[in-house]
């Protein structure tokens, strides 16, 4: 006589809290009893004696499911030795992690009671945690959408750097440097970190030195406003101060250059993807790879409302007796749910002093939304979900977006957003 088994009974769990130097194991079986725990290092050399270990700890007639909090950090290494050994690993979202620490009203929070919840919500979600596939391409990619992210975080800092050390030396250089960062700028804060560098400077010299980097763009007229608007004359430790505005502006040049470099990569590295994004306007290739860095496999989202549920776009239901009520999702990926935001009001407002429409499809649409009474936020929210589903078609289907062509509205002409 055969006896049932519920499918959650073939299985040991194996929650794993990852970190720089060492990993936490924590085993359960499928009544949430825990078996056993492994600490060990971070280090591939040590990963084969733990799975000997771990094998050791599996129940009779079961294998072992893994839950991994960190799959593309200091946990991918080791996802990678396990998927190659043929054991099964799951991704667990670490919000999910800290929900089901906050649920069990555990105060303290260690690698050991970490890797037990990622353990428990490995065997409370089984079946709906996606495998921990490992995609080498999407791994790069978003490799370099953080390193250029950290670049840019890195840069602000220092111009606001710069920004502090040059109120000082010229109060009033933002009157003819709008862009501190922009090569004409940096190149004159190079030659000429204070008033003092410009003591006996012509106007004619100066317009030539302001020609190159400009290209031509500056000339007499500029260099006349720099020197008859300087005050102030050298003042005590003037070389030091020269030369820490210096040192920040060789660090923003660098910096640029890196970025550049960087973009490049990006752009080459895309063409590893057989993606269309770049075919609406409105999406360089930055956003494009941002979308596929986040999204990866989108066969992993059978359809487009899967995809804004991810990305926190979906509404969510309240219902209760007769009251069923709708509001923003505040979860989902909010990096993701930032893009589309930031797509939506690019293609639904008019840019720059042209007023240049990008898409009079999304502009009408944005304002038709506005028509009927919604407000602002309501109109682009649903956008981004009609964003959604062009995007989830492109991806899926590989094909290209077809751009209306871009209109130019009258400069005094305003849009039914701005009448709310």
């Amino acid at each position: 006589m055969s006896v049932l088994t519920h499918p959650k009974m073939k299985y040991t769990y194996v929650g794993v809290d990852s970190h720089k130097d060492t990993h936490t194991a924590v085993f359960l079986d499928c009544f949430f009893e825990k078996l056993g725990e492994l600490q060990f290092d971070n280090l591939p050399s040590k990963f084969p004696a733990f799975l000997d270990n771990a094998l050791m700890l599996q129940q009779d007639e079961t294998v072992l499911l893994f839950g991994l909090e960190d799959v593309s950090a200091y946990g991918r290494t080791l996802t990678g030795f396990l998927t190659e050994r043929g054991q099964q690993v799951r991704h667990v979202n670490a919000l999910l992690v800290a929900r089901e620490r906050k649920n069990r009203n555990v105060t303290e929070k260690t690698d050991s009671v970490d890797a037990e919840c990622a353990a428990r919500v490995l065997l409370s979600k089984f079946g709906e945690l996606p495998d921990a596939g490992l995609d080498d391409k999407v791994w790069v990619l978003r490799t370099l959408v953080n390193r250029r992210d950290m670049i840019i975080r890195n840069n602000t800092a220092l111009k606001n750097h710069l920004h502090t050390l040059l109120t000082g030396h010229y109060p009033g250089y933002q009157s003819y440097f709008d862009d501190i960062s922009g090569k004409t700028a940096l190149a004159f804060f190079m030659r000429y970190p204070s008033p003092s560098a410009l003591e006996g400077v012509a106007v004619d010299e100066l317009a030539d030195f302001l020609y190159e980097p400009s290209q031509g763009y500056f000339g007499a007229a500029k260099a006349r406003e720099i020197i008859d608007s300087l005050q102030g004359t050298t003042v005590q430790f003037q070389e030091v101060r020269d030369g820490a505005v210096q040192s920040t502006v060789r660090q923003i040049q660098f910096n640029l250059t890196e970025l550049e470099r960087l973009e490049h990569s990006l752009a080459a590295f895309l063409e590893q993807f057989d993606s269309t994004l770049t075919s609406m306007a409105g999406i360089d290739i930055v956003t494009a790879a941002r979308i596929l860095s986040i999204i990866g496999d989108i066969g992993r989202f059978p359809t487009a409302a899967k995809l804004a549920r991810y990305a926190g776009i979906a509404p969510v239901t309240y219902a209760s007796g007769k009251k069923d009520l709708q509001f923003a999702n505040q979860r989902g990926n909010r990096e993701l749910n930032s893009i589309f935001y930031n797509l939506a009001v690019r293609l639904s407002y008019p840019n720059g002093s042209y007023n240049r429409v990008l898409n009079p499809f999304f502009y009408a649409y944005y304002n038709k939304k506005i028509s009927d009474g919604k407000t602002k936020r309501q109109a682009l929210k649903c956008v981004q979900r009609r964003l959604v589903n062009i995007i989830w078609t492109m991806m899926t289907g590989h094909e290209d977006y077809v751009n209306p062509p871009a209109a130019n509205l009258p400069k005094d002409l305003p849009t039914k957003a701005e009448n709310t």
